[in-house]
C-alpha cells in the first residue's frame, strides 16, 4: 500500500499533510505577529513605558531557551499530544495530564483573546472613518471571525494551515515595512536607551516595570510551540517540528524587537506610556494614518488578518490536543471523533467554537472588549508560562532517564536558564510578590490568577478520579505518539 493510500484510508488525522513551511507558519500564526505587535505588546506599555523593547528582549530570551527544550523533546516524541506527552514522559503521567488540561484551556482562550481585538479594532476604525457607523458593535465582528475560523478548521489541516501561511506572510510584510519607515522617520531620535529601565512608568519603576511588561510581551510569543500538536500530520516530524519551533521563535522574536523599537523611538520614549491598543491616534493604526496617510489601511488589514490567523491556529492547537486526549479517553471520547471526508476533529472544533463565543461575549459585554482582552491575555500567560517551565523540567527529566545522548548544555544548562527566565513573569502574573521587584496586578487582571487556579483544581480532582477508576488512561498520556516513522515515511 502506498503512502497516499495509507493516508486516505486511515481513520485518524491526515498523515503527511503539511511540511516544514506550513508547520513553521502554524507556530508563527499561533503567535499572531500582527495582532501581538498592535495589541499584546502595547498592553505592556502601562508597566514598561518606553522601556518596552527591553521587556520584549526578556521574553525572547526566555522563549528561545524553552523552544530549544521543546525542540529536543519533539525530535524524540512526535505527537498530537505534544506538550502533554513530553511532560508525561519527562516528569510523570499525572503531570502530563495536567499539562493537557491547562494547554487545552490555553487553546480555547486564544480565539477569544484575538477575536476581542478583532472586534474593538474593527469597530473603532469604522467608527472613526465613517461617522454614520454605530459604535459598540464590536461583538458582531468577533462572532463573524469565529465563524470563519470554524469553517477553516472543518475543512481540514491543509486548508487551515495554508490559510495561516497566506495571512502570516501579509501581516509580517506590512509591519516590517512600516517599522523601517518609522526608524527613518525617527532620525536623530534613534537611541538604544529604550533597552534600559530609563523609561519605565512611575508605578512600576525600574526592573519591576520591565518584568510586569514582560507578562504581555511573553503573551506575544505564546504559541511558538504551536507546530508541535501537528506532528501526526507533518512530514518527517522528528526533524520538521523541531525546526519549525526554533525558526518561528527566532524570526518573530527579531521582528518583535525591531517593530517595538521602531514605534517607540518614532513616538518618543518619554511619552510612550501614552501609547495604546485599538485604533486611536496613539496606536499603530493612528501613527500610520498621521505619518503615511492611506498606509493605515494596510496596517488595519494586517491586524484583522492576524486575529483570524491566530484564532485559527489556537483552534488547531486545542482541537488536536483534545483529540489526542480523547483518543485515549482521558478526555471524553467524542473529542476524538474525526470527520470522514476532511479528517478534522469536528467535535473538538465545535467545542472550541462554543467556548470562544461564550468567553468573548461574557467578558467583553460585562467589562469592555479592551479590558477583557487584557484579562484573557493574563490568564493565558499564567497557564503558558507554567507549562513552559514544565517543558524545561521535562527536557531535563526525559534525557536524564534516557541516559544515552544526554548533553549537559542542551539538556541541563539551557533548560535551567529557561526556568529562571520565566519565573519572574509568572510570579507577576499570578500576583505573588516573592521578590521586591515583583508587583502584582490590580483588579480585574488580578482575578485571573484565582480563575486559572480553579480550573487547575478541577483538573486535579478529575485526575484523582481517573487514577481511582481508570489509571491506565493517565499512563497512556505518555504514549500518545506516532507509530515508528518507517510506517509513515516523510516522502
Amino acid at each position: 500500500m502506498t503512502t497516499t493510500e495509507r493516508t486516505e484510508t486511515t481513520t485518524g488525522l491526515r498523515r503527511n499533510a503539511i511540511g516544514l513551511r506550513e508547520a513553521t507558519f502554524q507556530s508563527i500564526t499561533d503567535m499572531a505577529p500582527g495582532a501581538a505587535i498592535a495589541a499584546s505588546i502595547p498592553a505592556g506599555v502601562a508597566f514598561a513605558g518606553g522601556s518596552l523593547p527591553l521587556a520584549v528582549v526578556f521574553a525572547l530570551i526566555a522563549c528561545l531557551f524553552c523552544a530549544w527544550s521543546i525542540g529536543q523533546l519533539a525530535r524524540e516524541m512526535p505527537a498530537a499530544g505534544s506538550l502533554a506527552t513530553y511532560a508525561a514522559r519527562g516528569i510523570h503521567p499525572s503531570v502530563g495530564f495536567l499539562v493537557a488540561w491547562g494547554y487545552v484551556l490555553v487553546g480555547w482562550l486564544i480565539p477569544p483573546l484575538v477575536l476581542l481585538q478583532l472586534g474593538f479594532t474593527t469597530d473603532g476604525t469604522l467608527h472613526s472613518e465613517f461617522h454614520g457607523y454605530t459604535a459598540n458593535l464590536w461583538w458582531v465582528w468577533s462572532i463573524l471571525g469565529a465563524l470563519i475560523v470554524l469553517a477553516a478548521g472543518y475543512y481540514g489541516i491543509r486548508t487551515s494551515a495554508r490559510l495561516g501561511t497566506i495571512l502570516g506572510v501579509f501581516e509580517i510584510g506590512v509591519f516590517l515595512v512600516l517599522a523601517v519607515f518609522l526608524v527613518v522617520h525617527a532620525g536623530s531620535n534613534n537611541t538604544l536607551s529604550v533597552f534600559t529601565t530609563k523609561y519605565t512608568t512611575p508605578g512600576f519603576h525600574g526592573i519591576s516595570g520591565v518584568i510586569a511588561g514582560s507578562v504581555f510581551t511573553i503573551l506575544a510569543f505564546g504559541g511558538f510551540e504551536g507546530a508541535a500538536p501537528l506532528a501526526e500530520e507533518t512530514r518527517d516530524p522528528r526533524r520538521n517540528i523541531q525546526r519549525a519551533v526554533l525558526l518561528s521563535t527566532l524570526l518573530i522574536g527579531a521582528l518583535y524587537v525591531f517593530t517595538t523599537y521602531a514605534i517607540d523611538v518614532a513616538f518618543g520614549p518619554a511619552a510612550f506610556h501614552n501609547f495604546t491598543t485599538g485604533a486611536t491616534s496613539a496606536s499603530w493604526v493612528g501613527v500610520a494614518r498621521s505619518l503615511y496617510g492611506f498606509f493605515w489601511f494596510f496596517v488595519f488589514l494586517a491586524i484583522v488578518n492576524s486575529t483570524i490567523a491566530n484564532s485559527n491556529a489556537g483552534v488547531n492547537v486545542s482541537s488536536r490536543t483534545a483529540y489526542a486526549m480523547g483518543r485515549i479517553r482521558v478526555f471524553p471520547a467524542f473529542f476524538a471523533h474525526i470527520n470522514a471526508r476532511h479528517r478534522s476533529p469536528v467535535y473538538s472544533l465545535l467545542a472550541a467554537f462554543v467556548i470562544t463565543i461564550a468567553v468573548t461575549l461574557a467578558l467583553g459585554l460585562h467589562y469592555t472588549p479592551t479590558v477583557a482582552f487584557a484579562m484573557v491575555g493574563t490568564g493565558i500567560v499564567i497557564l503558558l508560562v507554567a507549562i513552559y517551565i514544565l517543558m524545561n523540567v521535562a527536557c531535563i527529566g526525559y534525557f536524564a532517564r534516557k541516559r544515552t545522548g544526554f548533553n549537559v548544555l542542551s539538556h541541563l544548562i539551557i533548560p535551567l536558564l529557561g526556568i529562571a527566565a520565566f519565573v519572574p513573569a509568572w510570579l507577576s502574573g499570578v500576583g505573588i510578590p516573592a521578590f521586591n521587584f515583583i508587583k502584582p496586578f490590580a483588579p480585574p487582571l488580578s482575578y485571573m490568577g484565582p480563575a486559572v487556579g480553579i480550573w487547575m483544581i478541577i483538573g486535579l480532582i478529575y485526575l484523582i478520579f481517573l487514577y481511582a477508576r481508570h489509571k491506565q488512561r493517565v499512563t497512556e498520556v505518555g504514549l500518545v505518539h506516532l507509530d515508528p516513522l518507517e510506517e509513515y515515511p516523510s516522502e
